[in-house]
């Protein structure tokens, strides 16, 4: 099956030409599955940002391109605003976006702008307000009343409500509480389960990459590091770390009791796998 996404070789130069040049990205190749839930993660400058705004056309490649269902998304140039409604960005901190006098017309602005009307704009809003956790009466409510999660719930509903194909989200929990946080990660994770749709999602925490995704991609320094399956890439853990990154707290634990010599797979990122292998461990030890 073709991917839903490619990046094909992409490299994006600021200030080309002048003493300023600098590749923020440089020949970056990578797939996107259809249905996929991707971790991008990297250390400040390593090109996150930059290669997002790739993906709906926000910027365009001084290199190589980018492909939507098997098509350069700048060979129609015209077209560009079809596939922002394609691929929806949530920006870091998108409550700053937030402008009309309701909830309701926030979540509107953007269906309303693909030419949704009556009916229809109706259940598009309503229907992203669910998704997100957003009351009925909260829609007629000023936005800028909302606690900072809701405001952030808000603005991630303007671009559901658009039903993009793809929904790319840079640091979405920055600045949220540890329940502010944990609970827009479960709307996210109940929308990609019930919708199945492919989901990208940017963050600095690497437990909340651990625990969300299917394939994490790793940049560093304007090219892709490694990539692979959660367990293949904290089992480079050591790798990480001398690269300037972090790794899941738990997998920090295993590293340490491997290196103080208790015989488990470091490799772990969850409390559970690392529950059950010291379980296994204590019963292999209780039976010798």
């Amino acid at each position: 099956m073709e991917p839903i996404l490619q990046v094909k070789d992409l490299t994006h130069t600021y200030g080309a030409g002048t003493p300023f040049q600098r590749s923020a990205v440089e020949h970056m190749s990578f797939d996107v599955n259809e249905g996929e839930f991707l971790g991008i993660i990297g250390h400040t400058g390593s090109g996150k940002s930059t290669l997002i705004q790739h993906l709906n056309g926000l910027l365009q490649p001084t290199a190589g391109e980018i492909l939507l269902r098997g098509k350069n998304i700048w060979a129609e140039p015209k077209k560009i605003r079809e596939v922002r409604f394609k691929v929806g960005l949530v920006f870091q901190y998108p409550e700053y976006q937030l402008f009309e006098e309701t909830v309701y017309k926030d979540i509107a602005f953007g269906p309303a702008n693909q030419g949704k009307t009556g009916d229809e704009l109706d259940h598009a809003v309503r229907e992203a307000a669910k998704l997100v956790g957003i009351r009925d009466d909260q829609l007629e409510k000023s936005p800028f009343e909302l606690s900072g999660g809701q405001k952030r719930r808000v603005a991630l509903a303007g671009v559901l409500a658009m039903e993009p194909e793809v929904l790319v989200l840079d640091e979405p929990t920055a600045g949220l509480d540890p329940a502010g946080r944990e609970n827009l990660m479960a709307n996210i994770r109940d929308y990609h389960r019930n919708k199945g749709k492919t989901i990208i999602l940017v963050s600095h925490s690497m437990d909340e990459i651990a625990r969300n995704v299917d394939r994490i991609l790793v940049l560093k320094n304007a090219h892709v590091l490694m990539q692979g399956t959660p367990a293949e890439v904290f089992a480079r853990g050591e790798e990480l770390l001398s690269a300037g990154l972090d790794v899941p707290q738990i997998t920090r634990i295993a590293m340490e009791l491997k290196r103080r010599g208790v015989d488990i797979d470091p490799a772990v990122y969850t409390v559970e796998a690392l529950e059950r292998q010291l379980l296994a461990l204590r019963k292999g030890g209780a039976g010798c």
